[in-house]
């Protein structure tokens, strides 16, 4: 039996760039992750600053049953909450505070007014001086440090308007001391694992030890999964090299980091990002309003349209949904628009010519037949790249090179195949190899490919497979193949 029509279309017609899209209260129940599903998901977001572990342990148990009858690997990416420097709450639930007033942060009140709010970060009193502009509500109103005396920070307004509870606060510049994993997020680890989680993202790291440590608990909690770092801390900015190098992939988290390094700045940090995931080799997610206005809109803006297009042309990996999807009117109608526009801004891509790493020695083997792979899909007419592939990691080398051919990843195991859901311009397929012979394990895959759709006799293809065959990291052959020329034999 083939795959359903759906699946064969996504293949055919190459979109490339991945769509991850937050599950919330818009978007739990089946029939809704059900025509998720079908608009073109590839990776659904528990975003751990919601809900219980249940809740969490429960829909990813439903988007792996959807995903199932749908025959596709869905990926799941639990969302770490990270440090809450927010304030507290107000008596009336909100106050209106205008510019040149004077307002007082204190770790010690329990209901805000008129002219105080306390803070559930305590030690935000520390950590700040005169002079210092602190942020809230993402930058939407804006205070100067006056004094700072014992648990109270005294403030003038500069920029005013409503503020509600629970507001977040950000230092202009960074430079906030809160450790990148809170004990909650020390346990919401365990829950990840618990729930076979395919990617945990770190929220706010500061450095490459941040993401080693988030590495080291889910290890420990009995889980081997992605780990990616959010990039939303004007501290990271200096530490992008060894956050990268620490991480599997990267998320371009605009909202934070907007707020600590200013708005102005966002976009050219943006393109350095992705230019620096993709030369060491890593996945990046950009994030972050992306179709901000589809929350109420069954539309998105232009501004928006060119947004998400312009990452793709970047390179990025994966566009993300966050309150679109999650909280959103619309939730399958902006998954529809971001498919839409990545296929459009696709066929702009300079993806012609083969430049990745052309002036680099390579260290490993399995790299060198991926990159010769690309390269011989560049200047050969061939219908696609087929991997053969235990761990995924000769299919990264793959995907970092623009390819203009789709790469398909046949894997026996299904939490690869649900990692390289996020993988660009790569569709995973299950595949069993329940012989040794490479020339037999090679047929097979070309038959399974034609069975299912994604090639048919005459294709030209080029394969990479590992001896000896099942050894993770191995890649170690390339062929070109006319597919069908077997069967004649």
């Amino acid at each position: 039996m083939g795959l359903p029509c759906f699946f064969l279309e996504k293949c055919v017609t190459l979109r490339k760039t991945k769509i991850v899209a937050t599950l919330g209260p818009a978007s739990s129940s089946e029939e809704v992750i059900n025509h998720m599903v079908e608009a073109g998901v590839d990776l659904v977001r528990l975003n751990f600053s919601h809900g219980t572990a249940q809740d969490h342990i429960d829909r990813a148990a439903l988007v792996r049953k959807i995903a199932a009858q749908h025959r596709r690997p869905i990926g799941v990416l639990c969302d770490l909450q990270g440090p809450k420097i927010r304030i507290g709450t107000f008596e009336q639930g909100k106050v209106q505070l205008a510019a040149g007033d004077k307002f007082t942060l204190d770790a010690e009140c329990l209901l805000g007014n008129q002219e105080r709010v306390g803070l559930d970060y305590e030690t935000l009193p520390d950590e700040v001086e005169p002079g210092v502009r602190l942020l809230l509500d993402d930058g939407r109103i804006v205070l100067q440090v006056d004094a700072v005396r014992g648990s109270e920070i005294h403030c003038t307004i500069i920029v005013g308007g409503t503020l509600s509870n629970n507001k977040g606060i950000n230092r202009e510049g960074g430079g906030l001391a809160a450790e990148a994993l809170t004990e909650k997020d020390k346990e919401d680890i365990k829950t990840a694992a618990a729930l076979e989680a395919d990617y945990v993202a770190v929220s706010f790291p500061r450095s490459g030890a941040d993401v080693q440590l988030a590495r080291d608990l889910l290890l420990a909690a009995g889980r081997r999964a992605g780990i990616i770092a959010k990039i939303e801390r004007a501290e990271a900015i200096p530490a992008l090299q060894e956050i990268i190098d620490a991480s599997d992939a990267i998320m371009v988290a605009r909202g934070d980091l907007g707020v600590e390094v200013g708005d102005a700045a966002v976009p050219g940090l943006q393109k350095r990002m992705i230019r620096m995931a993709r030369a060491r080799n890593k996945l990046v997610i950009t994030a972050t309003q992306m179709m901000e206005s589809m929350i109420t809109s069954p539309i998105p803006t232009r501004a928006e349209v060119s947004d998400v297009a312009n990452a793709v042309l970047d390179g990025t990996d994966a566009v993300m949904l966050s309150a679109e999807s999650a909280a959103g009117k619309y939730p399958v109608e902006a998954i529809k628009a971001m498919d839409r526009v990545c296929r459009e801004a696709e066929k702009d891509e300079d993806s012609h010519t083969f430049r990745h790493k052309v002036n680099n020695e390579f260290q490993r083997i399995d790299e060198s037949i991926a990159m010769a792979a690309v390269y011989t899909a560049s200047h050969l007419k061939v219908k696609a790249i087929v991997t053969l592939t235990e761990s995924g990691s000769s299919t990264m080398w793959l995907s970092r090179a623009s390819s203009t051919v789709p790469i398909y990843a046949l894997a026996s195991d299904k939490d690869t195949r649900r990692r390289l859901t996020l993988f660009r311009g790569v569709y995973p397929y299950p595949f069993e190899q329940n012989t040794h012979d490479r020339e037999q394990i090679l047929h097979m895959a070309e038959d399974e490919l034609c069975r299912r759709g994604a090639l048919k006799d005459g294709d030209l293809i080029l394969m990479t497979i590992g001896e000896p065959i099942g050894v993770s990291g191995g890649t170690n052959t390339l062929k070109i193949v006319k597919v069908g020329e077997h069967r004649k034999s």
